[in-house]
């Protein structure tokens, strides 16, 4: 059980049991106080913690000195870390980003950084989420860096930005400080990451790695430097195909703004091979001159709808590639990116963690830190929807009484606190559009997502009558 409950112990205690607060109350409170947020993630800091003590506490805990984004942090990561060491496969470690607004909390501007066009202000919220390979179960949260972007003048040389410690193509290698020197973990990031500073230093690292290529490179086949120098992408498209294989693509926005729907059993040709990457001419960040032996892998989308543009994903990776299971295995790893997506979703959308209040930088910070952590809680329920317990486990042992009630009033007419975690999931699909018929797939996470969003506006209406009928 990914994110359960072991034995008498609350998930609260598992996960922040270890804070170093000064004082054990506020460990005790803290654990208690996520306890209560990951029942009802939703809404305000006011509608999640209903009874005035409860979030006249949670103000005081983010007062303390003591309560900081890291003494969070560090016992998030050694939860996660317990977890992974129970886990029997490769662990795929997920680095990507998320920019989080606050543009306007003005008491914060001077706290924060550019984001968007640069007219906005807030964080770059750059995230490591742990997920079991095999099962695509999230394990926890290994890092989370909270960055400032830098307003950068347009004068600045190559030379000053390489020296510039706060540039932002850092924080894929600040990612892995926390990280062990252990080949069953997979570090997967997406283009962002494609930088030759970040390859040598995964390369480096003692971790397996999966990086979507985005950057024209020049390569030579094969390890030996023996072969014609060419770019990379003309290359990998050269090879032979090594075999075909069919699955589920995710829905996502394009580069350019438009959006790719979800495609279902997509055909993808695989190619891939040894591959000798040969660092920049212009050196953007700090790195050897030598060049990396790796491996690429290429897949391509066979039979595109009519009209949109082909799927396809070209991965560097350190795994050896010598066959077809070889890619398909780099492949697999690389699709379990989606999973951040979701969590990304869960941070803003489920948890609001952009509608924190705080007018001090020290005190959103950790609160940002407390509802990442909720924010896991909102992909158990996925997770435990999978179980083998899912039909027999109480829903309310993973969600509030409140969004069981509104949910079942909504889907059967009644009441059903005794409604299981499989019966819960599927009724919120239905409420998102899933028809649950016997022949429909399981549901996607954007229908469960629309689900989401309706019940947690449905429970908000529910909570506002209530409070006006009590006054």
């Amino acid at each position: 059980m990914t994110l359960g409950v072991d034995g008498t112990e609350t998930l609260g205690e598992a996960m922040f049991g270890s804070a170093e607060l000064g004082d054990r109350r506020r460990t005790a409170r803290l654990a208690a106080t996520f306890d209560q947020l990951r029942r009802h993630p939703g809404s305000t800091l006011p509608n999640k913690l209903a009874s005035p003590p409860d979030l006249k506490a949670l103000y005081r805990l983010m007062d303390r000195p003591e309560v900081t984004h890291e003494s969070l942090m560090t016992p998030l990561r050694a939860y996660t870390l317990k977890n992974m060491a129970a886990c029997r496969g490769a662990v795929v470690l997920i680095h990507d980003a998320t920019e989080l607004d606050y543009t306007d909390r003005q008491p914060l501007a001077e706290h924060l950084g550019q984001i968007g066009s640069g007219w906005g202000r807030g964080y770059i919220c750059q995230n490591v989420l742990a997920v079991d390979s095999q099962t695509h179960s999230v394990l926890g949260l290994l890092d989370q860096i909270l960055h400032c972007r830098d307003r950068v003048p347009k004068t600045e040389t190559l030379p000053e930005h390489r020296a510039r410690a706060t540039r932002e193509s850092l924080l894929w290698i600040k990612g892995t400080r926390h990280l062990p020197r252990d080949r069953r973990c997979v570090d997967v990031a997406d283009q962002g990451a494609d930088t030759f500073e970040f390859l040598e230093h995964e390369y480096h690292g003692g971790r397996t790695f999966v990086i979507r290529a985005c950057k024209c490179r020049v390569v030579q086949g094969g390890h030996d430097g023996q072969g014609p120098e060419q770019y990379l992408s003309d290359y990998v498209h050269g090879l032979p195909e090594l075999d075909r294989f069919t699955m589920d693509v995710q829905s996502q926005r394009n580069s350019d703004g438009s959006f790719r729907p979800a495609r279902t059993e997509a055909e993808f040709a695989v190619r891939g091979g040894p591959v000798l990457i040969h660092p920049p001419h212009a050196r953007c960040g700090e790195h050897g001159n030598a060049p990396l032996p790796l491996y690429a892998v290429l897949l391509t989308e066979v039979h595109p709808p009519k009209g949109e543009e082909p799927v396809e994903w070209l991965l560097l990776t350190n795994e050896p590639v010598n066959g077809f299971e070889d890619a398909w295995r780099v492949a697999s790893w690389y699709e379990c990116r989606w999973v951040v997506e979701e969590y990304h979703k869960g941070m803003k959308t489920g948890c609001g963690v952009e509608e924190l209040q705080f007018t001090t930088a020290d005190r959103l910070q950790p609160a940002i830190a407390l509802l990442s952590a909720v924010a896991l809680t909102l992909l158990d329920l996925r997770d435990a929807s999978r179980r083998d317990d899912a039909k027999a486990r109480p829903a309310t042992t993973v969600i509030s009484h409140d969004y069981v009630a509104v949910l079942t009033a909504w889907r059967y007419g009644e009441v059903r606190p005794e409604i299981s975690v499989h019966d819960f999931y599927y009724a919120l699909a239905r409420l998102g559009g899933h028809q649950n018929r016997t022949h429909d797939k399981r549901p996607g996470w954007l229908v469960l997502w629309r689900g989401w969003a309706k019940l947690q506006a449905m429970l908000d209406g529910y909570l506002t009558a209530r409070r006006k009928r009590c006054g």
